[in-house]
């Protein structure tokens, strides 16, 4: 698969000058072929575990937590799911770095089911970064915003515990909300916990609209079910997260050298 490295570069020469937002035009990002994602802005994603690793010259290791948006549902290729399309677009960014996102989501699950296999999917694998898409499924189902609140603070509690930074993504957009009237309030439990407890907050839902907002309906980046994304989705959510990391990162190497300078 071909890939811009121009994009990619102007991502780090971005980040090595301090920058808290870049846009993302479409030919900075490596969208698969026969399509490219909306033009949009994407503030830094600050993770101070993440960034000393990168600073530490050590391997790149993220987790990336969740269901059936993690795992790929709408997807057509392994390949094309959002944990593989932010893995090729980091180890792209950062060349001669080890970079390895683990794909532990399950299709159907909530909270409650990845609580238990934290430790095992998760924890286990010493990430410095896990990031955890969930409470669609809750929501759909009409369970307690209160009770997923209980459980998500001790998942993140035992991430950062065992010394790993969490990334939070919120619920995606789509025909699917209509069905689910307490998706606000289940959104509302993960701003609470970025805002409280020292971790990040990717919202999906945001980054949805601002790609409605110039033209890109949620139906364009979903399957025919109207709640999975399609690859073009996967593809640029993917492009956002990764945007959003490379900028939070360290402006310099462990070596000294400017980001920027390095061979993309």
């Amino acid at each position: 698969m071909t890939r811009p490295h121009g994009g990619w570069l102007a991502l780090i020469v971005c980040m090595a000058l301090g920058a808290r937002t870049v846009a993302l035009a479409a030919a900075d990002v490596d969208s698969g072929p026969g399509f490219a994602c909306p033009a949009t802005t994407q503030a830094a994603i600050r993770l101070p575990a993440l960034a000393a690793t990168v600073a530490a010259g050590r391997p790149i290791r993220i987790v990336a937590l969740g269901s059936s948006s993690t795992e790929g549902a709408g997807a057509t290729t392994p390949e094309a799911t959002y944990p593989q399309r932010l893995q090729a677009a980091l180890r792209a960014a950062l060349p001669g770095r080890f970079v390895t996102v683990l794909n532990k989501g399950i299709g159907g699950q909530d909270a409650a089911e990845m609580l238990l296999r934290l430790e095992a999917d998760a924890l286990s694998h010493d990430p410095a970064l896990i990031i955890w898409q969930v409470g669609t499924n809750g929501a759909l189902r009409r369970h307690s915003p209160e009770r997923f609140r209980q459980m998500m603070t001790e998942g993140v509690n035992r991430a950062l515990a065992a010394g790993a930074n969490v990334l939070l993504i919120d619920s995606q957009r789509g025909a699917w909300a209509n069905a689910a009237p307490e998706r606000a309030a289940f959104d509302q439990v993960l701003a609470d916990l970025a805002d409280r407890h020292g971790v990040a907050l990717f919202r999906r839902g945001a980054l949805m609209d601002a790609w409605a907002a110039g033209d890109t309906p949620p139906e364009a980046m979903l399957t025919a079910d109207a709640l999975h994304h399609n690859d073009r989705g996967y593809a640029c959510l993917a492009a956002a997260i990764a945007a959003g990391l490379l900028q939070g990162l360290p402006a310099r190497a462990p070596t000294g050298a400017p980001l920027a300078a390095r061979s993309p």
